[in-house]
C-alpha cells in the first residue's frame, strides 16, 4: 500500500461515519471476520490478504473499499489481540446487537467466504474453535433470516 492510501486510511478511519458509504456495513462484514481471525492468537497475515480478495468481490472491484475493508478488519483484530477494550465475547455481542438493529444485515454473513481463514489455521485446537465460531454464525444467519 503507498503512502497516499495510509494517510487517506486514517483520515477516514477518523471521520469513517461522515465519509465512508455504508460504513456500518462495512464495520459489521470486517467484524465477522475479525472474529474469525482473532480466533487464532498466531493469525497469519495471509487471512487479511484474502479478506481483501473477498472485499474485491463484495465491492465489485473497487480496491480502495476493499483496502478499507481490510484494514478495519486488521484493527478489530489488533485490538482483541492487545486486550484493548475487546475480546472474542464483546466481539460476538456487538455482532448479534448489530443484527438485533439491522436484521439484513444477516445477509452479510457469508460462510463460503470464511471458510478460507480457517484452512490458514495450523493448531487442531483453534482449528475446532474457529468452525465451532462458523457454526454459530451460520445459526445466527439463519435465526435472523427466518425471523424476516
Amino acid at each position: 500500500m503507498n503512502f497516499a492510501f495510509k494517510f487517506k486510511y486514517r483520515f477516514f478511519n477518523a471521520f469513517r461515519e461522515l465519509f465512508v458509504h455504508h460504513h456500518g456495513s462495512l464495520e459489521f462484514r470486517a467484524k465477522v471476520f475479525a472474529l474469525l481471525i482473532a480466533a487464532n492468537e498466531q493469525a497469519p497475515d495471509e487471512s487479511f490478504i484474502i479478506v481483501k480478495d473477498i472485499g474485491m468481490d463484495i465491492y465489485e472491484q473497487d480496491e480502495a473499499r476493499a483496502n478499507l475493508l481490510m484494514l478495519t478488519t486488521r484493527e478489530i483484530v489488533q485490538k482483541v489481540h492487545n486486550d484493548n477494550g475487546l475480546d472474542i465475547d464483546k466481539l460476538v455481542y456487538h455482532i448479534q446487537k448489530e443484527l438485533h438493529i439491522i436484521p439484513r444485515y444477516a445477509n452479510k454473513i457469508d460462510i463460503k467466504a470464511l471458510k478460507p481463514l480457517v484452512i490458514l489455521t495450523k493448531d487442531e485446537d483453534t482449528l475446532s474453535y474457529q468452525e465451532r465460531i462458523l457454526e454459530f454464525l451460520s445459526n445466527l444467519k439463519q435465526q435472523y433470516k427466518e425471523e424476516n
